[in-house]
């Protein structure tokens, strides 16, 4: 039954969460089911971005082009094989099956069914544990929960505020395909749709101002994929400067290093930016003009004030905000720890091969003065057998003798990724990693060969 929140001039309750992406839901969900009178507000799709412009919809994207692209190795392995692309069964399939079309009565409902009380608005803090929607105040007796998320950015670049270009929210609503593409932005996100789009047959070019793609990850990954993007026919332009983007009737046209880009259209993916803006954070002593929301361990912002989600920096996804959800919870609950710890953070880029990384990357390892030994490899038996490039790189502290971060580029990159996850989280000893038993031939047995390649020796 849905619960009414009375339009008075204020209203009481135990929490109110501003925000309800993947970890506000989370977090209004759990303590409304602890007993607690929650309230949560949200001015747009409860859920957020991933289920209805993010992971769930592009992933399906990506699913469905891996199958096509395996059609196209049949040949490799013995026979032959034709396949007809249709874009129109992805559409729908996100349209139905994903996202109710774009439609949130599923996730309000969900939420209202767990005992908390939903506002459909756009919210703004006025005081430590006060959020003002419309005429009402909503007065939180424990505190306000912020997870504001954030939106698709878009770089300075002459011309193109005014020019109908696409970001990933676009991309996932399409039901046509067109001609031709440039992306612009090399990421996580531009790489993904790249890949998806070009194997439905789409011509595309991918723009990317820093001089690799990817270039948050290994050195070594970055050349698999763009070894990879050459072979399926992408063009990438790296260390790119564009200066100006047009529009007419026949397309897009990008100045792009002296030279013109053309195609019928563009899709922006040049990283998000956090929604902090005109929200009242000076009301709680924050000030406006942030880029993040800064929070300790048990995710507290202030006053009354806690912060979960991208807003706060440790990184976009949704796996971050469900866990600083479960921390902030026991902490307004009053539970004891743990407390967020971000030494082993996962995050995997769903191209083919897909790039999935843990905890620190070499040389952010190095910046944090830790005397570093490096251990590398290929894909071993497995790899040759399925006739598959990839590359696994450990990054360790030489001093302890533990794990700090790994990168796996391979098919089967996220799921060979969880046995770093637990040896960063639970600083397993590299000696005692050495006495397992990998089974043979798996792709995870290729991390025994990249653990023997470490040396802790002295530096």
């Amino acid at each position: 039954m849905t619960q009414q929140v009375p339009e008075t001039p204020e209203v009481d309750c135990d929490v109110v969460v501003l925000g309800l992406g993947p970890g506000g839901e989370h977090a209004a969900i759990k303590l409304a089911r602890a007993g607690l009178d929650v309230i949560g507000i949200e001015d747009r799709l409860v859920g957020g971005e991933c289920p209805y412009y993010g992971c769930v919809p592009s992933k399906m994207m990506i699913a469905a082009a891996h199958v096509i692209a395996d059609v196209h190795k049949v040949a490799r392995f013995g026979g032959t094989a034709h396949v007809d692309p249709d874009w129109g069964a992805v559409a729908r399939r996100i349209r139905d099956e994903a996202t109710d079309d774009w439609d949130d009565a599923v996730a309000v409902k969900r939420l209202e069914d767990n005992g908390a009380r939903f506002v459909r608005g756009r919210g703004v803090l006025v005081g430590p544990g006060q959020v003002r929607v419309g005429g009402t105040t909503y007065a939180a007796r424990k505190g306000v929960v912020l997870n504001t998320g954030t939106d698709p950015a878009a770089p300075p670049v002459e011309g193109l505020a005014g020019t109908p270009y696409w970001t990933n929210r676009d991309a996932v609503a399409l039901t046509e395909l067109p001609r031709s593409l440039v992306v612009l932005g090399g990421g996580p996100i531009g790489c993904e749709f790249a890949q998806v789009f070009a194997r439905y047959g789409v011509e595309v070019t991918v723009v990317e101002v820093a001089d690799r793609l990817i270039a948050v990850e290994e050195p070594e990954a970055s050349a698999l994929l763009e070894k990879a993007f050459a072979d399926e026919g992408i063009t990438v332009l790296t260390g790119a400067s564009v200066s100006s983007v047009r529009h007419d009737e026949s397309g897009f046209t990008l100045r792009v290093d002296q030279r013109d880009v053309v195609a019928d259209k563009l899709l922006v993916a040049a990283g998000r930016q956090a929604n902090l803006d005109h929200i009242g954070l000076d009301t709680v002593g924050l000030g406006e003009g942030l880029k993040v929301v800064e929070t300790d361990e048990r995710m507290r912002a202030g006053d009354k004030l806690w912060a979960v989600g991208d807003i706060t920096g440790k990184g976009a996804y949704t796996h971050v905000s469900m866990y600083q959800a479960a921390v902030a919870v026991r902490d307004i609950l009053g539970e004891d720890g743990p407390w967020a710890d971000y030494r082993a953070v996962p995050h995997v880029t769903f191209t083919a091969p897909e790039i999935a990384s843990v905890g620190l990357s070499e040389k952010a390892a190095r910046d944090q003065g830790i005397d570093v030994a490096i251990g590398t490899g290929d894909l071993g038996a497995r790899g040759w057998l399925a006739k598959e490039e990839g590359m696994i790189k450990l990054v360790a502290d030489r001093e302890r003798g533990v794990l700090v971060g790994g990168c796996v580029v391979s098919e089967a990159g996220g799921e060979i990724a969880s046995f770093l996850e637990v040896a960063v989280h639970a600083e397993i000893p590299v000696a005692t990693l050495l006495t397992m038993h990998f089974a043979y031939p798996t792709y995870h047995r290729a991390l025994e060969h990249a653990l023997k390649d470490i040396d802790l020796g002295s530096s």
